[in-house]
């Protein structure tokens, strides 16, 4: 990996002491960093009711890339020979400016693209879609938390009109006599979390496990459901065919708050428990026994993650799961309902003011007229100005540099070369386009592939809002000025905005101007920022959205009276389970599923430069059952070549009995030759465009070299 060129971090330093939030995950735990920038020390904020003072691997060394010597400080232009060199902001900027528009006058406007990250804070999410629509006035504009949970939010949208992932504060956790959690491994990847479900069983509470291994949060559940990877509509139809037939639901609450059951409980009676043991691999006994939990329970949650949703048929998986929330009468009950687990620390709020392809800020539809007029408006523009909508993630990704598609590209807070499916195919679009400018902290795998490289400022080096899995809203204080040299994503969206002539509308000289705008823009929206400003996050440890007017105290429950659909109930959805888009077979045996560890997040661009994480897991591995193993004659250690019909990789062997014998698991943080998701198979959801990490079909072989086996 090519290094900065700029060998010292320069900037002005003094001690300090600041109150801000973990740069990861979507727990967004509160922490103090203290010190200096040398010495800067980390410590669990006690006070922030979220993690209670408890942080993970990752949190605690949070630090550890502010001085990292292969921060970027310099911009970067790609020469003839391919190599870097660094130049001035004027000149990048003038390079930046004169091919965006040689782009555009050529193929028209649409062939710019934008593509953001679920890691930006609201305010640079909000410019970034403001920018694709009047400073490019292009449509394309997309993100990577299409990949994260943007299944669960069509389905939501569906369901009840709203996309919280959780419509609760994660307290409430806590209370719930029964949670049935799909697709997560918790333990692992939002450890703080987990006291949570401590508390309810040492309160006498029950924790349900579907996943195809058995994971440390399976482990550590009282019952553990290991499902056929792809079938979780058909699981979740036999639970609810079992829930009918023994009289188990809520009759008086599926009359008065909900619409469409009678279609539902047509369909499911064709999901008998023998049938489903059959498409899922779950005993009968264990369906009867969960089903009966729920039923029974006071109190009940059922939560999915990127298990359930990261699938070809993951809205039509998660509306299954919250068919049963419904019937059972939990959505909106004390201690209950249905949620999903946000995965990357502002994938709730990156998704809610306009990086995605058909959204407006505010969650407002970009097709809906009242919707254009308004934010027209707002940013002073005229409505025919504006914008439609543009392709999704993968999408996008799948056709650049073709003709009539994508030919520059600004790519910011998002490493596509390793997070995406189907990455080789990625990498070869991303190499065809005319121009690539990535704006990153170091040289990620993006980044070593862009024309220009431009160098921004990390999560302690700036301020702004961030919104946690619990749809609260939170502050995120700044700590340490950036390096010289190194600017903030606004300063960066702003300076580009102002080079191509359109300076009028981003004059924005802090992030709390943007935020201003941001709660205007959403006012009267879904995700409705209007009422909370930055002195109220700090005074209330955060603010729940909806919060309409500065009066208003926000909002931890929703559904406690009605939902937010045009009838004000919540609307069942007949769901056929669909088989994924590709399973196993004679020349492909085996199931490959996808995930996270302890120690690494994402692509590995910040976490991979971290001693002490690398130290816990400096290398992915592959899951295989010892039957499996033996079959192919693969001992724990040996290196294992996997292939799937878009490529392979090779991982280190870990024989386990806590994983299926039909799946083998890889993790998917790290690039290059050991990139998982060069394998990953990009079959898209219909509604939500999610690809389907989750499951293919995959073929393993040892390799001819071995590897011992570090753990």
């Amino acid at each position: 990996m090519q290094k900065s060129v700029v060998p010292v971090i320069q900037r002005t330093q003094t001690a300090l002491k600041a109150t801000t939030h973990c740069p990861y995950c979507a727990f967004q735990c509160g922490m103090h960093i203290s010190g200096t920038l040398e010495q800067a020390e980390i410590s669990g904020n006690q006070a922030f009711p979220v993690n209670q003072g408890r942080m993970c691997a990752k949190g605690w060394n949070a630090a550890a890339t502010l001085q990292h010597p292969e921060r970027l400080l310099s911009p970067l232009r790609r020469t003839a020979s391919g190599r870097f060199e660094p130049i001035s902001w004027d000149d990048a900027l003038a390079l930046i400016t004169h091919s965006f528009q040689d782009i555009q006058a050529r193929y028209g406007r649409d062939a710019l693209g934008i593509f953001g990250g679920g890691s930006l804070t609201n305010e640079k999410a909000y410019l970034l879609g403001k920018f694709a629509r009047v400073a490019l006035g292009t449509s394309q504009i997309d993100y990577n938390g299409r990949f994260c949970m943007s299944s669960a939010a069509s389905a939501s949208i569906t369901a009840f009109g709203i996309d919280r992932g959780l419509p609760f504060p994660v307290s409430d956790i806590a209370q719930a006599e029964v949670v049935l959690l799909v697709g997560s491994n918790i333990a692992e990847t939002m450890p703080p979390l987990m006291q949570y479900f401590e508390e309810q069983r040492q309160s006498g509470g029950q924790l349900i496990v579907v996943d195809p291994r058995g994971s440390l949060t399976a482990r550590s559940a009282h019952l553990h459901l290991r499902i056929t990877p792809g079938t979780d509509a058909a699981l979740a139809n036999g639970l609810l065919h079992i829930l009918i037939r023994d009289g188990l639901l809520d009759q008086d609450y599926i009359e008065a708050r909900t619409e469409g059951f009678e279609r539902v409980k047509a369909l499911v009676a064709t999901y008998w428990p023998s049938r489903v043991e059959r498409i899922t691999g779950i005993p009968e006994a264990q369906l009867i026994q969960v089903a009966r939990m729920l039923g029974h329970a006071r109190s009940a949650m059922i939560l999915t993650a990127r298990g359930a949703e990261q699938q070809s048929q993951g809205v039509n998986n998660v509306l299954s799961y919250i068919n049963i929330a419904l019937a059972l009468g939990l959505v909106g009950r004390a201690a209950s309902g249905y949620g999903c687990l946000t995965g990357q620390g502002n994938g709730q709020g990156g998704r809610e003011h306009g990086q995605k392809a058909d959204q407006l800020p505010g969650y407002r539809k970009l097709n809906d007229p009242a919707a254009r007029r308004f934010i027209a408006d707002i940013w002073g523009i005229a409505e025919e100005d504006l914008p439609g909508p543009g392709r999704s993630a993968y999408e996008m990704l799948d056709t650049l540099g073709e003709e009539g598609a994508i030919r520059g590209l600004l790519v910011m807070g998002s490493n596509m070369a390793v997070s995406a499916p189907r990455a080789l195919h990625v990498q070869e679009r991303l190499r065809a386009l005319d121009f690539l400018v990535v704006a990153d902290f170091f040289l990620s795998e993006t980044a070593q592939m862009a024309d220009i490289v431009l160098p921004s400022a990390q999560w302690a080096e700036e301020e702004g809002t961030m919104t946690n899995l619990e749809g609260r809203v939170l502050y995120r204080q700044r700590a340490f000025s950036p390096p010289v040299g190194v600017r903030t994503d606004s300063e960066i969206i702003c300076s580009l905005a102002q080079a191509l002539g359109k300076g009028a509308f981003f004059s924005f000289t802090e992030p709390a101007t943007i935020f201003a705008e941001l709660r205007k823009a959403s006012a009267g929206g879904v995700a409705d920022y209007a009422g909370i400003t930055y002195e109220k996050i700090a005074q209330q440890q955060g603010v729940f959205w909806p919060c309409p007017t500065p009066e208003h105290p926000g909002t931890p429950r929703l559904f406690q009276e009605r939902f937010f659909t045009a009838s004000g109930r919540a609307k069942f959805s007949p769901v056929r389970h669909q088989a994924p888009a590709e399973e196993p077979d004679d020349q492909y045996p085996l199931y490959l599923t996808t995930g996270r560890v302890l120690a690494q997040y994402q692509s590995g661009t910040q976490t991979r430069r971290v001693d002490r994480l690398n130290e816990m897991a400096p290398q992915p591995f592959l899951e295989v059952h010892p039957s499996t193993a033996r079959l192919y004659g693969i001992n724990d250690g040996d290196m294992v070549t996997a292939r799937t019909r878009r490529g392979e990789a090779s991982f280190c062997a870990r024989v386990t009995s806590t994983i299926r014998e039909d799946t083998i698991f890889v993790p998917f943080h790290w690039g290059g030759a050991q990139a998982i998701n060069r394998l990953t198979n990009p079959a898209l959801d219909p509604t939500s465009r999610m690809p389907e990490f989750k499951v293919c079909a995959v073929r393993i072989e040892r390799a001819v070299a071995s590897l011992a086996m570090e753990v």
